[in-house]
């Protein structure tokens, strides 16, 4: 199962799903993985499963055909570790363990078969890896199954269960028709269990035709963050968007933007299970994940302390070793900029703490680009990172705050309407957070060692900026005005000290 020649710890899994077979390869098997390489082919193995109980020989055709390039890409990428994993329609089909001995011989090593409880408890791990707090139900569609299974608290809550009904399997029962298929949907979710034991919760959607609901979701609103992962949909607008694709035919469906070609046919399809599961458990609101089975395969590759780590922290430092001129920035800024957010100032949780602590590592990453164009750019770079760990209001935090950094006090106006992702007072304190980094950024020229032998003190009127006696000429115009626009922030007067 795992292959390859060492050479720069790529970690590869091909997913043999029921309606794609596609190849991710991440920079390496770690708690925030870089996707450095994607690639699908839509072959529909699972097509013909219901009315034949075999796989669709054009399906099989392709499959094999894309398995072969994946396998000839793996010396060509660099891969260290190599998986192959067969879902639904392979494990389910009559013919599914001669397909199997063709692809095995194609890639030289033994395919991973997923049971169905199997299927469920990768995806439930790969969605809590990217949305470690996830409360309610994971649902993972593909093109012959649902698997469905219910998380809490960063846990896995039992075995979960496997539906077979995923989009292409119920369009071959059904004979294409959405009444017929409405009557399967309905009887496998009658007297679920799981759903009655998750009314009013969330769910968590993975698979690609529910996440193209949502990018029709986020192009009616005119939403300016176009990023999917932990992408928030009241369940009635959910709702109401599946109904209304259900309806559409074809000829339109292939007018709306960012949807497949290939995927248009199953498109009604996912959009009925969705309003059916949806209704099922009475869901509060629907969070797409876009980490999922194969992202699940990955973190049971991690060992125990990789695992435990924070997602969004292990992302920022990656980042930063990337972009930023000092990486260890990070270590200095954040006990440097915490007198600021102490009870007796702004206060701050330990949510706002991480937050903090993240900006903070990222307080750099935009450096390089020309001066006038940092706090755009900085702005757009966060706001589109594939982080992990962060919903979508904390990553508009985080922008924020690198905007201020380098723009001080101005307001972002070239990415759209942002009112309603962030509340207020977070708004605020994303300004007060970008000025303490313009100021620490000037006070030591952007190197590191300087910052930890100053510090700020916080009085009830004054800002006061404590520095050694041997760095008292570092104290010119520039750091006393980026100092007085600190304090004014927070209804406070700027002062420097001279320590010993």
């Amino acid at each position: 199962m795992s292959v390859g020649r060492k050479k720069a710890g790529r970690f590869g899994i091909v997913d043999l799903g029921s309606n794609s077979v596609r190849l991710v390869v991440y920079t390496a098997a770690v708690r925030a993985p870089v996707l450095v390489f994607n690639e699908k082919v839509l072959c529909g193995l699972g097509r013909t499963l219901a009315s034949t109980g075999r796989l669709d020989p054009k399906g099989i055709d392709r499959a094999l055909a894309a398995l072969r390039r994946f396998i000839a890409l793996r010396e060509q990428i660099g891969i260290e570790r190599m998986i192959v994993a067969a879902t639904a329609a392979v494990r389910d089909a009559e013919d599914g363990p001669e397909f199997l001995a063709h692809a095995e011989n194609i890639c030289g090593f033994k395919i991973q078969l997923v049971s169905g409880t199997e299927e469920a408890r990768l995806a439930a791990q790969g969605v809590l890896s990217g949305i470690p707090d996830a409360d309610g139900i994971v649902g993972d569609l593909g093109g012959a199954s649902l698997e469905l299974v219910s998380v809490s608290g960063g846990k896995r809550l039992g075995d979960g269960v496997t539906l077979p009904i995923g989009p292409l399997r119920i369009m071959d029962q059904a004979k294409n028709s959405l009444s017929a298929a409405d009557s399967i949907v309905e009887k496998a979710f009658k007297g679920l269990d799981l759903l009655k034991e998750n009314q009013n919760k969330r769910l968590y959607v993975v698979g690609g035709a529910w996440r193209n609901l949502a990018r029709i979701h986020m192009a009616q609103r005119n939403y300016p963050i176009h990023v999917l992962h932990e992408y928030v949909i009241p369940a009635r607008d959910a709702s109401d968007i599946a109904k209304v694709i259900e309806k559409l035919g074809p000829k339109t469906l292939a007018q709306i933007p960012d949807i497949s070609e290939r995927r248009i046919d199953t498109l009604p399809f996912g959009a009925l299970v969705l309003e059916k599961l949806i209704g099922a458990m009475k869901a509060k609101e629907v969070v797409v994940s876009a980490y999922g089975l194969r992202e699940g395969i990955l973190f049971d590759h991690l060992g125990k302390r990789e695992q435990a780590k924070d997602p969004l922290i292990e992302g920022c430092h990656d980042l930063a070793m990337r972009l930023a001129r000092f990486p260890e920035h990070g270590a200095e800024l954040t006990p440097w900029t915490a007198p600021l957010f102490a009870a007796n100032v702004l206060g701050e949780d330990a949510g706002e703490a991480r937050l903090r602590h993240a900006a903070c590592i990222l307080a750099d990453v935009g450096w390089y680009v020309h001066p006038d164009y940092r706090a755009h750019h900085s702005m757009t770079q966060i706001l589109l990172a594939p982080f992990s760990g962060v919903d979508h209001a904390g990553r508009l935090f985080l922008a924020r705050v690198l905007y201020h950094r380098h723009e001080g006090r101005g307001e972002p106006n070239f990415i759209g309407n942002l009112s309603g992702i962030l509340p207020e007072p977070e708004n605020y304190r994303a300004l007060v957070l970008g000025l303490a980094l313009r100021l620490a950024f000037t006070l030591c020229a952007a190197t590191t060692g300087m910052l930890p032998k100053t510090r700020l003190e916080i009085s009830k009127n004054t800002v006061t900026l404590v520095v050694p006696r041997r760095y008292e000429t570092l104290l010119g115009e520039v750091v006393s005005r980026r100092l007085s626009a600190l304090a004014r922030s927070i209804d406070r007067k700027g002062e420097t000290r001279v320590g010993r």
